[in-house]
């Protein structure tokens, strides 16, 4: 075995017994700094660092270790890590004692419940410390090194969830758009179809075929109407940007839902702010989040409910406010709103909201939700105003 290399704190400790008092006092202090330093750079660290014995007996611990676990820094020296994450200790090979089996490195993803649900990914390695006084190697020490990953995995989480979701938004959308070439050669079957029919001499037989042929005609219309709304959900436009008053658009929403909501015996109490910013926008799809929003408050809301609009602004931003006293939304749907195809309409495609959420993204927009289960729902549109959103389009464009 080759000599060990002795380091210049070795050749001091060595010649502790020729060191007068004041020399001696010197180098306690020098190694009291040295210690504030290393201990100061080991808690700035994020990641957990400890040092355990074999058994796992935790004989140093920074800030970041002890947070992560949920110890206090004064429980260091008989604090056990098996005891602090017990999940650990099941994948580890322990002997009766808690002596660890294996000390070459180990890794393992530990999904913990205390001090916080978290996931922690844990590297335990032998520490190769060199001393010249024998060792049993039971007594062998081990660093540990903590990390959390709980952000990483939540985050590839959902990117594969969104990858699941793009591809059968994807597929979806092929066959919604090779069934429109079956639908319309039903359509020009059933024109030729009702030309023949007009040239017949009216009986009953001829009354019964028209109104087969209106039915199949409406059901057709029916399933062309899915179809294109469904492809502008998956497939949006871009939008056509124009200066907007919101107001206006607004208004035009409100006038032509107004027979509907009339008929579904809600009352609509509105205010808006004539004075409300300009924002720029393509009205279409503006006017489509406001339908979307409208009808959801109207489905919600029973007879005799009502509808709250209203309109405010910031130094930046101007908001629109949409809300109803209806059944509400359960807390535990609530993250599942802007899904495609959730829905807790009987009737409901589940496209609606992921259509508001596409658009207003798009226009660099955002929208909030406030809901309580049996008092209502409130949606909050929130639009950049003119010249924030041209500044952004200009530092995006340079």
């Amino acid at each position: 075995m080759p000599p060990r290399k002795s380091s210049p704190l070795d050749n001091v400790l060595g010649r502790l017994d020729d060191l007068d008092q004041q020399n001696l006092a010197i180098l306690v202090q020098r190694l009291a700094r040295e210690r504030r330093l290393l201990e100061t750079v080991f808690n700035t660290i994020r990641e957990g660092i400890m040092v355990i014995g074999r058994r796992g007996i935790i004989d140093y611990a920074n800030s970041a270790a002890a947070n992560l676990l949920g110890f206090q820094l004064k429980e260091v020296g008989r604090a056990v890590l098996w005891k602090q994450v017990p999940e650990l200790a099941r994948t580890l090979h322990l002997a009766d004692d808690g002596a660890l089996h294996e000390l070459s490195g180990i890794s393992r993803e530990v999904e913990i419940s205390y001090p916080a649900e978290r996931v922690l990914h844990i590297y335990i390695v032998p520490l190769n410390i060199e001393d010249p006084s024998p060792r049993d190697e039971s007594e062998r020490s081990h660093a540990v090194i903590l990390s959390d990953i709980t952000e990483e995995k939540e985050s590839a989480r959902q990117m594969i969830e969104s990858e699941k979701v793009q591809s059968i938004i994807d597929l979806s959308a092929g066959v919604a758009h090779e069934l429109g070439n079956p639908l319309n050669s039903i359509t020009i079957h059933l024109q030729l179809a009702r030309k023949q029919l007009a040239r017949l001499e009216n009986d009953a037989r001829k009354e019964k075929i028209e109104r087969a042929l209106s039915v199949c005609g409406d059901e057709v219309a029916r399933l062309d109407g899915i179809i294109k709304h469904f492809l502008e959900a998956v497939r949006p436009m871009d939008p056509d940007f124009a200066d907007l008053d919101l107001v206006s658009v607004l208004e035009e929403s409100l006038e032509f839902l107004g027979q509907e909501l009339t008929d579904a015996g809600l009352s609509v109490d509105v205010e808006l702010d004539s004075a409300l910013p300009t924002v720029l926008g393509d009205r279409g799809q503006i006017k489509q989040v406001f339908y979307n929003i409208i009808k959801n408050a109207r489905d919600a809301t029973p007879t005799c409910g009502s509808i709250r609009i209203r309109t405010r602004s910031d130094d930046q931003f101007a908001y629109v406010q949409i809300g109803d006293n209806g059944q509400g939304i359960d807390q535990n749907d609530m993250p599942k709103i802007f899904r495609p195809y959730f829905t807790t309409k009987k009737s409901g495609n589940g496209l609606g909201m992921m259509v508001v959420q596409r658009i207003m993204r798009a226009h660099g927009g955002r929208i909030g939700i406030d809901s309580q289960k049996g008092k209502g729902t409130v949606v909050t549109l929130q639009f950049p105003q003119k010249e924030r959103r041209v500044r952004l389009l200009g530092a995006a464009s340079e």
